[in-house]
């Protein structure tokens, strides 16, 4: 039986619909035959796991512990709390710690740097030390 993914969005199709709708669409690309058979995520991401899983799962071989899908349990992409310094000296956050921060667009911050623990703290500013730092 086909699950939904979200309100008015089309069904995972699984099983023997599965199979035929992509042989159907043989001639697309993956992502295209992913999103026709309904594995789309609410933020139209193609949820390439979950449809590869389903088209093993319809040829008949079991996969240990395979996610119902389109639910695998996880919330999409989660933050693994490492990043690197990119080649044009950038280091970059991500929208992954902002949000769990609860950090808003236009929030601005001082930037601290500990050379003892080589650590970089961000400071929020708020309208008072704003002001402090300038007058």
């Amino acid at each position: 039986m086909a699950s939904g993914n979200g309100p008015g969005q089309t069904q995972m199709l699984e099983g023997k619909a599965l199979l035929d709708r992509a042989r159907a669409l043989s001639n697309r690309s993956e992502d295209e035959i992913a999103r026709a058979c309904g594995y789309v995520g609410p933020s139209g991401r193609v949820l390439r796991k979950s449809f590869y899983r389903a088209l093993v799962a319809a040829k008949g071989y079991a996969l240990p512990s395979a996610p119902t899908p389109g639910h695998s349990g996880l919330k999409g992409r989660q933050a693994d709390f490492r990043t690197r310094v990119h080649g044009n000296g950038n280091l970059l956050i991500g929208n992954a710690y902002t949000r769990r921060l609860g950090l808003q667009p236009g929030q601005e911050f001082r930037i601290e740097i500990h050379q003892e623990t080589r650590s970089i703290w961000l400071m929020p500013l708020d309208s008072s030390s704003m002001q402090d730092s300038q007058g």
